[in-house]
């Protein structure tokens, strides 16, 4: 788990116990990821950190690449992909990065990977492909929403945003879009056939196929900001 001024905890009890780790930084961490045997967090100012236990951290961070802020991280295919302001990041290694052109100037949220594809989205409906992390391709979402969350399960993608909008598809061409009637969707998972998704005031809607969903009770008021799921458990955080 990463957050703000530098802060990394780690837990390797199921979440009950969590350790601060030292990140040496003070940047606000916005996500993290793993792949290739490697930690990944990045974050303000152009910040990526990696490690290979959790514990120990490196500052990746490359002021001749960007010094942008960095907002979403992940990997798939041999190849990291991060996503910030006005830019979009790619490596092999997570030690060398190299800037790529996007068709768009918005402001990336998070990028996620399914189905061979990845994906970014991002400020006034901004929905980016790419086979390969580094040929970006824009596509139709039909709405100027912000976009903040995206998955892949059951064979569609999901990517939740700004008033409660939900957007589907099967073939990243063609979107169809629904409102939850509800407080801006900030994260989206999927897992064990369900799909997930939080947002503010405590809000977490469940759905088996994307299209319909249901109003879940968190127990909580507080704002949640991503939802992700691993070892037959959906875990939430927020502020």
């Amino acid at each position: 788990a990463v957050g703000q001024s530098g802060t990394i905890l780690t837990s390797s009890d199921g979440g009950t116990t969590w350790t601060a780790r030292t990140s040496g930084t003070t940047a606000t961490l916005s996500e993290v990821t793993y792949g290739n045997s490697t930690f990944m967090a990045v974050g303000q100012s152009g910040t990526i950190l990696t490690s290979s236990d959790g514990t120990t951290w490196t500052n990746r961070r490359d002021t001749s690449v960007t010094t942008e802020d960095l907002y979403g991280v992940t990997y798939a295919n041999g190849t990291f992909v991060t996503v910030g302001d006005n830019i979009i990041l790619s490596s092999s290694d997570g030690t060398t990065w190299t800037s790529r052109t996007s068709v768009s100037g918005d402001l990336f949220n998070t990028v996620n990977y399914g189905n061979g594809t990845f994906v970014a989205v991002g400020q006034s409906g901004t929905i980016l492909t790419s086979s390969d992390g580094t040929t970006w391709t824009e596509q139709t979402s039909g709405t100027t929403n912000w976009l903040i969350g995206v998955t892949y399960g059951n064979h569609r993608f999901v990517v939740v945003g700004s008033a409660g909008i939900i957007l589907t598809s099967s073939d990243l061409s063609t979107w169809n879009s629904m409102y939850s009637g509800t407080t801006d969707l900030r994260g989206v998972s999927y897992g064990d056939n369900t799909f997930v998704t939080v947002g503010g005031n405590g809000t977490i809607f469940t759905s088996h196929d994307g299209a319909d969903w249901s109003s879940r009770t968190s127990g909580t008021s507080q704002h949640f900001n991503r939802v992700t799921r691993g070892n037959d458990t959906f875990v939430a955080v927020g502020l």
